[in-house]
């Protein structure tokens, strides 16, 4: 892993963890993956990340509980991503919660060993690409519309 040092951030090691599911399924595992993990990111927890819908391609192949299928068939999907600080028999659990909770058979799922950064905080408050030190984006959830250099504190 990587060996960063920084005044401005801090790292942390955990499993990054994707999710293929068919989007009207999505909130389901979210919900599972949060009984286990609050999935907290500094002062925010339920982080995670929802791709547009894609499509995901198969080929069922003898032997599986779907009949064989002589092409590749495509099901419509949005795939989650969350990083984790779970491990062993906790992150096990959080994976086989998943498992129960997913539609499929063979569920996609990938967890890949992660490095994430975490600011410091009081670093770069006055910084005027940060949202409140600017004219308010769009993109700014209503209740953060309000906020202030006071309420930074």
């Amino acid at each position: 892993m990587l060996d960063l040092k920084s005044e401005r951030f801090t790292t942390e090691t955990g499993t990054r963890v994707l999710v293929q599911v068919p989007e009207t399924e999505a909130q389901a595992v979210l919900q599972v993956i949060l009984k286990h993990d609050p999935l907290a990111w500094g002062d925010y927890d339920q982080v995670a990340f929802f791709s547009p819908p894609g499509r995901q391609q198969f080929r069922s192949l003898p032997g599986g509980r779907n009949a064989p299928t002589d092409e590749a068939m495509s099901v419509s999907c949005v795939e989650i991503q969350v990083f984790s600080i779970l491990r062993g028999t906790d992150l096990e659990a959080m994976i086989r919660a998943v498992y129960n909770v997913h539609p499929y058979e063979e569920p996609v799922i990938q967890l890949i060993p992660a490095l994430r950064t975490r600011h410091i905080p009081g670093v770069d408050e006055d910084n005027p690409n940060r949202f409140w030190n600017r004219e308010m984006p769009d993109w700014v959830p209503e209740p953060h519309r309000h906020t202030s250099a006071e309420n930074q504190s």
